[in-house]
């Protein structure tokens, strides 16, 4: 029997060395080599990415496709627009999945082959505290929103697989959002409504995604950015207000590091979470500010 065909989208953007990295995992991925493509979206890169691609097209199906800058949820859609693939595959040039990421995901959809399937993204590196928190902080998120406990699941972009037909009946990615910032938060929220969602954390990525302290802040603030306009979104969809978590989502949240395996020390990864949690807030009220400001001009 035939394994299930991927389309693999990655959307790429002035980041060569780390889409090499990322497209030199893929080609040991262990799978039929007839019964996957890949496909590149360069969202505008300032360099041609065509020495990066053209090397790897005698070991695996690829194609590079490009468009002018207009962020990775409408790379995504144009990746999906001429995907051949019974099911997409999404991962970020910043990502190198393990050699059985699509067994994972075939064996997941044998159990319900019209989920959204999200995998376990692992941070890679391990010495940068700011990464580490911001990979644990997407943890708990996971952990949190899970059906199991009567919500509706999350799961970010970077490690996701789904049938083709059901990213195209919902319209894909939310083009909408002024930056790289809860669209995909947005798109499982329309998803939860119309299909399951299921985890299955042998479907794993490395992610290779250097933070400092000023882009720790700046990630976090665009998070909060984009939470005001899934708010708007979602409001309109749903027709009532989206409802603010508990206390203890928050208590929990700092709570969380503590119990959790790192090499980093635990009060400064809890420090961060609630760092993180400022720089929320902080985007959410800016962007909530600009909105009313260029609507009175």
């Amino acid at each position: 029997m035939n394994q299930p065909f991927f389309s693999i989208i990655i959307p790429t953007y002035n980041r060569p060395e780390r889409l090499e990295s990322c497209l030199g995992a893929i080609a040991f991925l262990d799978y039929p080599r007839d019964r996957f493509e890949v496909i590149v979206v360069d969202d505008g890169s300032k360099t041609t990415l065509d020495g990066v691609v053209v090397p790897l097209k005698d070991r695996i199906n690829i194609k590079l496709l490009r468009q002018e800058n207009a962020g990775p949820a409408a790379a995504r859609n144009k990746g999906a627009s001429v995907a051949q693939g019974e099911f997409l595959a999404f991962t970020d040039d910043d990502c190198q999945p393990t050699a059985d990421w699509l067994n994972q995901f075939a064996e997941g959809f044998k159990q319900n082959s019209e989920a959204m399937i999200g995998g376990k993204t692992i941070n890679a590196l391990d010495n940068n505290p700011f990464s580490a928190a911001s990979q644990k902080l997407i943890d708990y998120l996971y952990e949190y929103y899970n059906p199991a406990k009567g919500k509706d699941a999350f799961f970010a972009s970077n490690n996701i697989a789904m049938p083709a037909d059901n990213f195209k009946a919902l319209k894909g990615f939310d083009v909408s959002f002024p930056l790289a910032a809860a669209e995909d938060r947005d798109f499982c929220d329309r998803w939860n409504l119309a299909y399951p969602m299921l985890y299955i954390p042998k479907a794993q990525v490395n992610h290779y995604h250097s933070l400092s302290l000023v882009s720790f802040w700046k990630q976090h603030f665009g998070y909060g950015r984009g939470a005001f306009c899934f708010h708007q979104l979602r409001a309109k969809r749903v027709a009532k207000d989206l409802k603010v978590e508990p206390l203890s989502f928050y208590l929990d949240l700092l709570a969380y590091p503590f119990s959790q395996v790192g090499n980093q020390p635990k009060i400064f990864i809890s420090s961060l979470f609630f760092l993180s949690q400022i720089a929320n807030v902080s985007g959410f009220f800016w962007e909530r500010f600009n909105l009313k400001s260029i609507k009175t001009v």
